[in-house]
């Protein structure tokens, strides 16, 4: 099974308090929660300790984390509800959270890896040019064979994509090439 919240907690704790989404603001409401729903978790006392604007949030941060991973599992598992509740973006680019996102999509569902072939690196002008090129020989050659057979292919083709007074005079130039 997984790792434990207090080990998480461990693993995560450098990335939140250096994460500076977690400004003063957030830190108090995180600390307001577990005091206010946990009082066990966290006393009037120690909420009061965290608080303290005298000390910079990422240390209060960090010895906040510190306690809570003293308190255990329960204390762990209940910050983490606090850090969803209030700061869903930073819980979900938490190390721990990325890193079980990624094996789970990886059982879920196994990827299959597409080898990815890099005919050149030319970019867009050079495909235009070859392009242009290919299209260029293949009106030589349909011309070329046009003067060989009367037209009868390219224009028998063309007209297929006509009106019907137009198809009519292009079949009989067809035909008439034909027959002389």
């Amino acid at each position: 099974m997984g790792a434990s919240f207090r080990e998480q907690l461990m693993l995560d704790s450098h990335f939140l308090r250096t994460d500076r989404r977690l400004d003063t603001e957030l830190v108090d409401k995180l600390i307001l929660q577990l005091n206010r729903i946990y009082p066990q978790i966290l006393t009037d006392k120690e909420a009061t300790k965290f608080r303290n604007l005298d000390v910079p949030t990422c240390v209060r941060l960090g010895e906040l984390l510190l306690h809570l991973q003293e308190k255990g599992e329960e204390a762990c598992r209940e910050f983490y509800r606090a850090l969803h509740l209030h700061v869903e973006e930073v819980y979900f680019s938490l190390p721990t959270r990325l890193r079980l996102r990624d094996t789970s999509d990886a059982l879920a569902r196994p990827t299959k890896y597409k080898q990815r072939y890099v005919l050149n690196d030319r970019g867009p002008r050079f495909f235009l040019g070859c392009f242009s090129a290919a299209v260029a020989l293949a009106f030589l050659y349909y011309y070329g064979e046009s003067r060989l057979t009367g037209g009868s292919r390219t224009l028998g083709l063309a007209a297929l994509g006509l009106k019907r007074k137009a198809e009519e005079v292009l079949i009989w130039y067809t035909e008439e090439n034909l027959l002389h």
